[in-house]
């Protein structure tokens, strides 16, 4: 009974470490919706993929332990955003934000909260006046021209199809004007708007900070090259290295996304969307209708290929939108490399200025050592000079005086060969500057 018991406890351990393993794969979601105020949501990794339909790496790009480039990804059902400090998951219907206590990310989510509610008030005041002024909404895919009122009859099924879509479904549609044009973003493009206002600016107001601390260190290093000072430019052009770093890693997610068409479409996920439902309504539509005769559904097999399901199967949207979106914060991210590639001009300037100052100061300190050594050279001839009046030989000159005019005369012997001695070195060194100075060794 015993190996019996043991297995029980080992497979409550077991079930206690699968608990804890499921407790900690699961996190807290902030979840923004297209209309509404938002809600924290605890979430498994497996419960998010299975809502957005992203697979296991792409939610590793939001993993906070892991560091991964700035990344704008386009799926199916969802588009994953690593910009910085921002990190979200976009549908067509809603917005999930890993839950943080990050002061900017507080400003985040107002931010979002404050542009989605905005454009769904003014999207909806658009949505109003349409239906005010027309009811009915023409097909947007091509009907068989059998006959007339075949024509007639699938505008009808399609009138009443896409309102009921329309009032349904949770996302946003496309506000779309008299003319046929695209008057308001779509949500996933409102949502996808504040995620690059943010990193952008977020990268913006670092740049400003570094350049108000910048420029007076290096004009205060200029006038004054200290210890201290050097240590402050030294931590500036650190900060100066990383935030160009990141700042050039969105930009190139940027222009990869703005040269890639297929990236661009991809992200068109209400319209993909809206293009699925009308696809699945057509088709329930033609199944259920029973009135067609033989020859019209024969017409309308022959004429499916090119008719509703070719246009969803090749279908690829106008990128026209999100183009014009991605280009204004690419010139915006383009503008803040411009700046900080500007400061990194100016902290190269000075340092070679500050390196031309110390060459001149190692030129000063050469030329006075080459002085100082023509110099010793020169007291050294006349030490020399001492050395041989010094020598101990009996010589007239050394005798001692017997009467006063020797006296006299001995002593003016001794100031003529002290000041000849002094004389002779002052000019040896003169005529040794003055050569040093025309064959340019000196200045």
């Amino acid at each position: 009974m015993r190996p019996h018991a043991v297995g029980m406890g080992g497979g409550g351990v077991g079930r206690r470490k699968a608990g804890a393993a499921a407790a900690a794969a699961s996190r807290e979601w902030l979840v923004v919706p297209a209309s509404g105020p938002a809600r924290v949501e605890e979430a498994g990794k497996h419960a998010v993929m299975a809502r957005t339909g992203l697979p296991a790496r792409d939610l590793r790009v939001l993993d906070p332990l892991l560091s991964y480039p700035s990344t704008i990804l386009g799926r199916e059902r969802a588009i994953v955003v690593n910009l910085e400090r921002v990190k979200a998951l976009i549908t067509a219907a809603e917005v999930l934000l890993p839950n943080t206590k990050d002061p900017a990310f507080a400003r985040f989510v107002r931010d979002l909260q404050t542009r989605v509610l905005a454009s769904s008030s003014d999207q909806a005041a658009e949505l109003t006046d349409m239906e005010g002024e027309s009811p009915i909404v023409a097909s947007p895919f091509p009907v068989p021209s059998s006959s007339k009122g075949h024509e007639m009859e699938m505008t009808k099924k399609t009138a009443a199809v896409v309102p009921e879509m329309t009032s349904s479904s949770s996302m946003p549609n496309l506000a779309v004007a008299k003319d046929g044009n695209t008057k308001v973003l779509p949500f996933e493009f409102r949502a996808l708007e504040v995620c690059l206002e943010s990193a952008c600016r977020s990268l913006e107001e670092e740049t400003s900070t570094l350049e108000l601390e910048a420029y007076p260190a290096l004009d205060e290093l200029t006038s004054k090259i200290s210890t201290l000072n050097l240590e402050r430019v030294r931590q500036i052009k650190s900060r100066l290295v990383a935030i160009s770093g990141r700042v050039q890693k969105v930009r190139d997610e940027l222009e990869h996304l703005l040269d890639d068409e297929m990236d661009m479409a991809e992200m068109y996920l209400t319209e993909k969307l809206t293009q699925q439902e009308i696809s699945e309504a057509s088709s329930r539509a033609e199944v259920d209708d029973a009135s067609l005769t033989e020859d019209d559904r024969d017409e309308d097999y022959r004429s499916e290929p090119d008719g509703s399901n070719g246009s969803v199967i090749g279908y690829k949207p106008n990128i026209e939108e999100l183009e014009m979106l991605l280009e204004a914060y690419f010139v915006q991210i383009d503008g803040t490399l411009n700046k900080l590639s500007h400061l990194r001009e100016y902290v190269d300037d000075t340092e070679d200025y500050i390196n031309i100052m110390l060459d001149d100061k190692q030129n000063q300190l050469l030329q006075m050592g080459v002085m100082l050594s023509t110099a010793t050279v020169v007291i050294t001839a006349g030490v020399a000079v001492v050395g041989l009046f010094g020598m101990n030989i009996g010589i007239s000159l050394y005798a001692d005086p017997t009467t006063e005019e020797e006296t006299r005369a001995a002593n003016r012997k001794f100031w003529e060969t002290t000041f000849g001695t002094v004389a002779g070195c002052v000019i040896l060194y003169i005529i040794a500057m003055g050569w040093g100075k025309r064959s340019g060794l000196l200045q």
